[in-house]
Order: C-alpha cells, then structure tokens, then sequence
C-alpha cells in the first residue's frame, strides 16, 4: 500500500507572516542580506557567500552572461544554463570572470591608414566619441594612439584624409599597465586631468578603456559579489551525462560554483555524479537537486551537495505536476527540507544550504521561501523579464512581453534534464510563452530587495538568521487571502492637482 502523507501540500499563497516588535536598530538601511552559498561548518562563514539571497535559473531562456554580470553586481549569482555546448558555455562563463567594472573593451576602433570617413561612420554607429588606434584596427591589437571627436572636424577637416593625421600618439599618451586596479587608473584619471586611460598588456597591446564618466559606475554597485582577484562570481549548470568532460572546462574557464540540474535529484545517477566530481574536482563547490523532502535532501548532502535545490513543479513555467502528478507545494517541501538540514547540522556539524528553486509569484513570497529556512531562492520566470534575459522582446497591445520557455518544453530540447527514456522529448514537462518585460535588471532587483528589506524590518530582524529564527507564520483562508487585495475601482488616470 502506498504511504499518505498526512500533511496538506502547501504553497507560498497560504501564508501570510505575523509583524514582530520592530526594534529601533531595525531600518532597511541597517538589513544585511548576506546568505551562505556552499556547505561550512556550523558556526564559521561560508567560502562564497552572496550578498544578496538571489539566484537565476538555469535555464536558456534566462542565465545569459550579460544576467550574470548584472545579478553578480546587485550581490547575487547566476548559473549560465548548460544546454549547450561546452565550449559555448566555457566561453561565458570567461565572458563574465573577464568583465571589469569601469574596464571597457573598445568597440570603436580603427588602424592608422584608415580614412577620417570611416571614422566620423563609426563614432556614429557606436554612438562613441574615443576611438583606440591599433595595428589591426581590433580591440586588442597593438595601440598606436586615441583619436576623439575633438581631434578633428567634419567641415575644417579632409575626411579622406587618414587617422594617424589626427590621432594622439602613444608616445604622447598615457597610458598603464596590465596590474593596474580600477582605484588606481581613477586616481590617475583625476590627477592627470584625464579623460581615458588605456589599459595596455605587457607587450603594447589594447586591453581596456578607462573612462572618467565611468568613475561612479563602481559605486554604483557597493554589493558586487567577486572572487579573490576582484572578479565577478559566477555558476554553472552540468548534468549526468556529460559531466566529466564538461566540469574540467568550466573549471578552467573559472565558473567558482557548480550545480547539477535535473527535474528530480533524488537519484543514483546524481549521486554518483556528485561522489565523482567531489573526488576529482574536491575544490570546486557543486549543489545538487531538486528535491521536495527531508530524505532527499539528506541524500543529497551525504554523496557531498554543497548546497541543494528545493522544489519540484511549482515553477511558473512546469507542468510536471500535470503530466506526472509529481511534486510537492512549494512551502511544505521548503519546511521540511529545512528540518533535515538542521538535522543534519546537528548531526554532522556542517551546514548544508538550501536553495528555494519555483513557486515563487510575488515579491513577498521571496520573504516567505526565506523566513521558512530556505538560505536563498532560484527564479526564472522573475529574471526573464529583464532586459539581460536571453528571450525577445515583443510588442503587443497592451505594451512589451519577453519570450519565456521552460527547459522541459520542445523549444529548450533539453531531453538529458527529464530523463524519459529516448534521445528527445517523448511529451513536454514544460512550455513556451511570454512574461510582461519589467525593464532594467537592475532597477527591478532594487525594488524587490526594498521590499525585502521593509518587510524584515516589520518582522524585528535585520539579518537573515534573526529572520528565520524569529519569523512567525500564519495559514491563510480563502477569504483572508482575498481580503489582502485592494478592493476598490482603481484610477486609471493620476489625480487632478488643484
């Protein structure tokens, strides 16, 4: 006979959380959001921690390395999605560990025997009015000089005429080396009266800009999660089956955490997958999942999970549940995932991470996943809406939506993640869609952590732990849950000022 679980499968809608005594230390801006990412030992810090509590889903769709730079600099972490080739994934994850903030790869560049035409066409194209002079006109070739659009005029100038007439020349320009930091070529900028500063390699060759306009750009951004040199953190995506040629590349590349990705983790296949790259890869952290119980995750954390992955269905853009009848309310799985890994804890002295992945509709629901134990969510369908997201943007009637598919749909063709038996999708664990476009990443997370931080506040807690320890929660009813809404005729037009 098959086992009942007694309790009701929750989600994040049934509750609500009860205000706390909020103390007079408590503000948003005194809320520190820092969260562990990978395994450690109870009562000693992490070694990649993120500053703030949010992932991006690995998925096409989502996890694009323009995503990952921006999330990487709001304090979180995205995991470029793995349906693709190694070599294509190695090359993103170089593309955001090679990303300098304040650092510019030139994109207008010409050679010295170019003419003052082909100049003044591309400061227009690229919008840019710098341009490096190099051997091969590329943005690493060997700098001869800077020519601006100050150096020469369209009517007092013969356009015809080359760049090298124009052009400051290297001799005459300065100019760092490879080592310089972003404060020193800022304090150089400043105290030469500077308006670039060009970034050479040890042999004369373009490697970066340095702009005073981009000055504030690093601050900007206080919360930048990075690595021991400076550098953005990035994740990864691997899977059962490729795993060990795809795990050494993107090692070498320099993805800083790895994650296995599979619709259900509770496998021997991830097991084994996991005790492999624990013993010949053991400096590298690699979460594993997803899992929706205590078992699961206890499993999990015994082949060597560094963190593990909660949930199964509840994700905006599955249908697992519909086509399997698998899964589990997102609000129970996260409670009781968070008894085992204290449990373990107890047990072990290690703590093991848990990460909140689906099921998450609204931005309070964030707090709920947290306040529940999870340690930090993974979104998908909240990331696709930005602009750093990989799917289109399309108009439509009622204003612009982004393209938005699940990795179970035929779209994604990402057959090794579902397990069914054939060399392809045998029927669809997921869909293909749109989400109304949200903008800037970085404006949309602002807001989201603004909403995080006020509602800790109201709950008396100013760090993640506090908020677990001391957060209570409250079942919802139908009716309390409709009277959360406004139930008034809202205006459609901004009131009239007398």
């Amino acid at each position: 006979m098959a086992q009942i679980i007694a309790e009701v499968s929750r989600t994040f809608n049934e509750f609500l959380l009860l205000p706390n005594r909020t103390r007079t230390d408590c503000s948003p801006a005194t809320v520190d959001l820092r969260t562990p990412l990978v395994r450690h030992l109870a009562g000693e810090a992490s070694a990649i921690e993120l500053h703030s509590p949010f992932t991006s889903a690995i998925m096409q769709a989502v996890s694009t390395p323009d995503l990952a730079i921006a999330l990487a600099r709001n304090g979180g972490l995205s995991f470029l999605h793995h349906n693709q080739s190694t070599q294509d994934q190695a090359a993103a994850v170089r593309q955001v560990k090679n990303f300098k903030a304040g650092f510019v790869t030139s994109d207008t560049n010409v050679r010295p025997d170019d003419s003052l035409r082909l100049l003044a066409d591309l400061m227009r194209r690229t919008g840019h009015s710098t341009a490096a002079v190099t051997h091969d006109g590329t943005a690493t070739g060997r700098l001869l000089g800077l020519v601006t659009s100050r150096d020469f005029h369209p009517q007092r100038h013969d356009l015809d005429g080359p760049v090298s007439g124009r052009m400051t020349t290297i001799a005459d320009l300065p100019h760092a080396g490879p080592d310089t930091t972003l404060s020193e070529a800022n304090t150089r900028l400043w105290d030469e009266r500077l308006d670039c500063l060009p970034v050479l390699s040890a042999e004369g060759h373009l490697q970066h800009l340095v702009f005073r306009s981009d000055y504030t750009d690093n601050k900007r951004f206080p919360n930048q999660v990075v690595d021991a040199a400076k550098r953005l953190r990035v994740g990864a995506g691997i899977n059962t089956h490729d795993y060990q040629e795809r795990v050494p590349a993107l090692l070498e590349a320099g993805a800083d955490v790895l994650c296995f990705d599979s619709s259900d983790g509770y496998s021997d296949w991830q097991a084994q997958a996991l005790t492999w790259v624990k013993k010949h890869y053991p400096q590298i952290p690699v979460g594993g999942g997803n899992v929706v119980d205590g078992d699961a995750f206890t499993f999990l954390a015994e082949a060597g999970a560094d963190f593990v992955k909660v949930g199964v269905g509840g994700g905006s853009i599955c249908i697992t549940r519909d086509q399997k009848g698998i899964g589990r309310g997102q609000a129970s799985a996260v409670l009781d995932v968070t008894a085992a890994r204290d449990a373990f804890r107890e047990r072990t002295g290690e703590y093991v991470p848990i990460c909140s992945d689906g099921g998450l509709v609204h931005d309070y629901h964030v707090a709920l996943a947290l306040a529940m134990g999870a340690d930090f969510v993974m979104m998908g369908r909240y990331f696709a809406r930005f602009d750093q997201a990989a799917g289109a943007k399309l108009p439509t009637r009622d204003g612009f939506v982004k393209e938005y598919w699940g990795e179970g749909s035929n779209r994604a063709r990402n057959w090794q993640r579902y397990g069914q038996g054939s060399q392809g999708l045998v029927f669809e664990e997921g869909v293909d869609g749109y989400v109304p476009y949200a903008g800037d990443l970085n404006e949309g997370l602002a807001l989201t952590i603004t909403k995080l931080k006020t509602t800790m506040v109201s709950c008396g807690s100013t760090t993640l732990p506090e908020f677990q320890s001391t957060a209570r929660l409250t079942l919802v009813s139908d009716q309390s849950f409709q009277e959360s809404h406004a139930n008034v005729t809202l205006r459609d037009t901004p009131p009239t000022l007398a």
